[in-house]
Order: structure tokens, then sequence, then C-alpha cells
């Protein structure tokens, strides 16, 4: 009989599995992504002026933006609209009746609606121009392409 060289790393052959110390209680996505059910809603997303901030609708003709790792269909928002809108958070808002989701900003200069992806311009709210704040996104659930 020939020898083998033994491997370094070790493996269970029975139970309990050496991965057991490492279990957690099952997942509740709802315990986890909506802290205030009656102010939480979702929303799908369309378009790809948020794809810096990897929130975008993603087919597989428009798969450019994450290359090998491209996402099918749309990601779904959370989007809780008990919260108040603070610079740097990305919202759901209506401009002059149009929603969009961008990162809000507010500094001295006033309110504007940041994109994700500099093909968009900055939305820069004008006096008389209306908003309308539908809520702050808390989470993005993104599928990964291929068939579940």
């Amino acid at each position: 009989m020939k020898r083998a060289p033994v491997g370094i790393a070790r493996c269970c052959a029975g139970f309990p599995s050496p991965a057991e110390q490492y279990l957690e209680p099952p997942l509740d996505l709802n315990e986890l992504l909506v802290k205030r059910p009656a102010a939480t809603y979702f929303v799908r997303v369309e378009g790809d002026s948020m794809v810096g901030a990897w929130i975008s609708e993603i087919s597989p003709e428009r798969n450019e933006h994450y290359g090998a790792m491209s996402l099918e269909g749309c990601d779904l928002l959370v989007v809780d609209r008990s919260l108040r809108p603070a610079d740097g958070d990305v919202i759901i808002a209506s401009v002059d009746g149009d929603f969009t989701v961008k990162t809000y900003r507010r500094d001295k200069s006033g309110v504007r609606l940041e994109p994700a992806n500099s093909n968009y311009p900055v939305i820069r709210l004008r006096a008389g121009q209306e908003l309308d704040y539908f809520g702050k996104v808390t989470a993005c659930i993104h599928r990964f392409a291929g068939k579940i």
C-alpha cells in the first residue's frame, strides 16, 4: 500500500456537527427588516439612477452595472414612512407628482435629491416645486441572477 499525505484540516464524520456551536435561532426577515410594521411598505425599483448605491432595476440585457454578479428582476426596497428624512438618507419622494428614490441632501443652499448615477441630474428643489416625502429606505433586497 502506498502512503498518502494526511490532510491538515479535520473532517467530522458524525454528529454533533462542529458548526453546532455557531447555530443561531431561525431567521425572521420581518423581525430583521421591519421595525415598525404599521409604517413599513415595500417598493420595487424601476430604472438605474441609484445604481451606485446598489439599488437598481436589472434585467439580463442591462447587467453591465454589476458584471458577473448581475441581479435578476427588480430590487425590493423596504421603506419606513414614520422616519423623518435626514441629510444622507435614501428616501422615496414625489417631486411635482413624479415618484423617485434618491439620496436626500439638505444644507444651507436648500434641499436637493441626488442620484447615485452620474448619467442623471441632481434634483434641486426650487421655490414653488412640490416635494412630498413618502419614507426612508431602510433596506434593499437584491436577487442574484439565476433561477431559485
